[in-house]
C-alpha cells in the first residue's frame, strides 16, 4: 500500500449506511436523556452534573428555558473539540445537544413520573445513564465537560475521568446554594447511578476480560474452560524467576458473566492455582469468539 493511499484510507469517509445508523443512536440517547431529565430529575429539584447541570441551575435562577443554556453553553466545547478532538466527533455532539435541548424544552409540560424524591434519584439517574451511555458508545458527547476534561488531560497529570469527577464535585457541590443541601446529596447519588449505568450501556454486559491462569493442571483447566465455558485458550511457556521451573500459562478472554464459572472451575481443578482477570477495552480478530456448547 502506497503513502497516498493509506492517507486515502485513513480519510475514507463513513458510508452512508453508518452514518445514518450513528445519527439514529445519538438522536434515541438525546431523546432519553431528556426524559431522565424533564420527568424524573428536574421536577424534583435534582440535577445531573457537568454543563447540564449548570444549565439546570440557571434555568432555575432566571425563568428561561433549560434547553436555551445547555445550547449556548456547550457551543464553545463544541468548537475547542472541532479543532481539537475531530470533526465526526464534534458533529456528532453537536447534534446530539441540539437533539437534547429541543427534547428538554419538549417533555417540560409533561408531570412527572414519580414525587418520590428516592425513586426520582434512582430512575432518572438510570435513564440519564442509559441516554448518555447510547450516545458515547457511538461516538458522540451530550455534555461539554467531557470534551474540556478531554482537552485538560493533554496538559494536567490526570486522567479524563479524575478531570471529569473534580469538575462535577464542585458543580453538584453549588447545587446546595440554588436548591437545598439534601437535593446537593441526592444529585450526587443521581450523578453516581448515571456514571455506573453509562459504564454499562458503554462497556455492555459481556464486557471483555483477560484471565492468567498458571497450574500443573494447565491442560485440564483449558479443556474444561473449552468445554464448559465454550472459550479458546492458549498456552504459554512460562519459567519462574526463583524456583526456574518450568510453567505452563492459560490465557483466555471470558465476559464478566463468566468470570465466577471460571474460578469455579479452577477450584474444582486446581485449587493453588493462579488466578489473574484483568479489564480490557477491546478484543478483535483471532479466535476469541464464544464457541456453541453441545
Amino acid at each position: 500500500m502506497t503513502e497516498l493511499e493509506k492517507l486515502n484510507y485513513r480519510h475514507r469517509s463513513l458510508s452512508k449506511s453508518k452514518i445514518l445508523k450513528r445519527a439514529v443512536a445519538i438522536f434515541i440517547g438525546a431523546v432519553i436523556m431528556a426524559v431522565g431529565l424533564e420527568i424524573f430529575l428536574i421536577p424534583n429539584s435534582v440535577i445531573d452534573g457537568g454543563i447540564t447541570g449548570v444549565s439546570i441551575m440557571l434555568a432555575h435562577l432566571t425563568g428561561l428555558p433549560l434547553g436555551v443554556f445547555i445550547f449556548i453553553l456547550n457551543l464553545p466545547f463544541f468548537f475547542l473539540g472541532r479543532k481539537q478532538i475531530g470533526k465526526t466527533f464534534a458533529i456528532s455532539t453537536l447534534f446530539g445537544i441540539a437533539v437534547l435541548s429541543f427534547f428538554t424544552a419538549l417533555f417540560t409540560p409533561i408531570p412527572p413520573f414519580t414525587d418520590d424524591i428516592l425513586l426520582a434519584t434512582i430512575f432518572g439517574g438510570i435513564v440519564v445513564g442509559v441516554g448518555v451511555g447510547i450516545v458515547i458508545r457511538f461516538g458522540g458527547a451530550l455534555d461539554g465537560t467531557e470534551i474540556l476534561a478531554i482537552l485538560l488531560n493533554k496538559k494536567f497529570p490526570f486522567s479524563v475521568g479524575e478531570i471529569i469527577m473534580v469538575i462535577n464535585v464542585f458543580i453538584l457541590g453549588i447545587a446546595g446554594f440554588v436548591f437545598s443541601w439534601d437535593r446537593s446529596m441526592y444529585s450526587i447519588l443521581a450523578y453516581i447511578i448515571a456514571t455506573k449505568t453509562i459504564d454499562v450501556v458503554v462497556q455492555g454486559l459481556d464486557e471483555s476480560k483477560s484471565a492468567w491462569i498458571i497450574s500443573d493442571k494447565a491442560k485440564d483447566i483449558g479443556e474444561t474452560i473449552l468445554a464448559r465455558l465454550g472459550r479458546g485458550v492458549t498456552y504459554l511457556n512460562g519459567e519462574g524467576a526463583f524456583t526456574e521451573d518450568n510453567k505452563k500459562v492459560i490465557f483466555c478472554i471470558i465476559n464478566r458473566l463468566e468470570e465466577a464459572k471460571l474460578k469455579t472451575i479452577i477450584e474444582e481443578i486446581d485449587p493453588s492455582a493462579f488466578l489473574a482477570v484483568g479489564d480490557i477495552s477491546e478484543v478483535r480478530g483471532g479466535n476469541f469468539k464464544k464457541r456453541d456448547i453441545h
